[in-house]
């Protein structure tokens, strides 16, 4: 794990949830994100990115206190990457009460991954 984080402001910093969580809405069982399976499989493919971005998984319930403080509580929905400050935020990027902007959504990390990253893009 790097020792620079969003708070310090340097790195890009992708936060996925830990899968096999149950959820009392959904009935009896255990769970995973999607969209995060989606990143964990991009992570496969570019192990790379492990080295230039941190990576943190979080519980799912709610509220998720590494997240929250970031994007606030609103946007606290996984995936989402919040970008270093030396980071180019894309069109439709939000920035959150950090003052640090970030991406939400397997799609959007995807693409963003691609341009500030030089992985391929998504098809």
């Amino acid at each position: 794990m790097a020792t620079d984080s969003p708070r310090s402001g340097t790195r890009d910093h992708l936060f996925l949830l830990t899968p096999l969580f149950p959820d009392a809405k959904l009935g009896p069982g255990l769970y995973h994100c999607s969209e995060c399976a989606q990143i964990e499989g991009l992570l496969s493919f570019f192990p790379f990115l492990r080295s230039r971005i941190d990576v943190s998984y979080v519980d799912f319930p709610r509220p998720r206190s590494a997240v929250v403080p970031l994007v606030g509580p609103e946007n606290q929905g996984c995936p989402v990457l919040v970008l270093g400050a030396g980071s180019t935020a894309p069109a439709g990027a939000k920035v959150g009460p950090s003052g640090l902007a970030f991406v939400s959504g397997a799609v959007a990390i995807s693409e963003y991954l691609a341009a500030g990253h030089g992985i391929s893009r998504p098809h």
